[in-house]
């Protein structure tokens, strides 16, 4: 056994179908609440909730065939299970590498709690945000 994969922590997470299943290797150390008109319309929700992730810790483990994209804006893609239409994470043509995770899916606990907020200036009007977590208008540093 690999000592360093034994240390490291391993998050397991699947579509609402159980068709798509995955693996995170390492720590999940951001968890971000995207409020942007776009992942309200993708969740149905009042935010997206995404940890942003290196696409070498992440691994299709079942339904390599059934994952979906979307190109909901230029260079942004959102993939999702075309069985059930879960969100299971999305990449972006100017951040190659990183993928943001839709943690909803995830099967093991997430042991973080939000650390930001983020297109707070479009957020849903019917909707308070309730934490001490930083809030930017847009993206920080735009």
């Amino acid at each position: 056994m690999d000592v360093a994969a034994a240390e490291s922590p391993q998050h397991l997470g699947s579509c609402l179908c159980g068709s798509v299943s995955y693996c995170v290797q390492g720590p999940l150390d951001e968890l971000v609440l995207c409020h942007c008109s776009r992942c309200r319309k993708a969740t149905g929700s009042a935010f997206q909730a995404v940890a942003p992730i290196a696409e070498s810790a992440f691994e299709l483990l079942t339904g390599q065939d059934l994952v979906r994209s979307y190109e909901s804006s230029a260079g942004v893609h959102r993939h999702f299970c075309g069985a059930c239409g879960s969100p299971l994470y999305s990449r972006r043509d100017f951040m190659p590498g990183l993928l943001r995770l839709r943690v909803g899916t995830l099967d093991t606990p997430l042991q973080i709690a939000p650390t930001m907020h983020i297109f707070t200036d479009s957020k849903a009007p019917w909707f308070t945000i309730g934490d001490a977590a930083p809030q930017y208008p847009t993206r920080p540093g735009e």
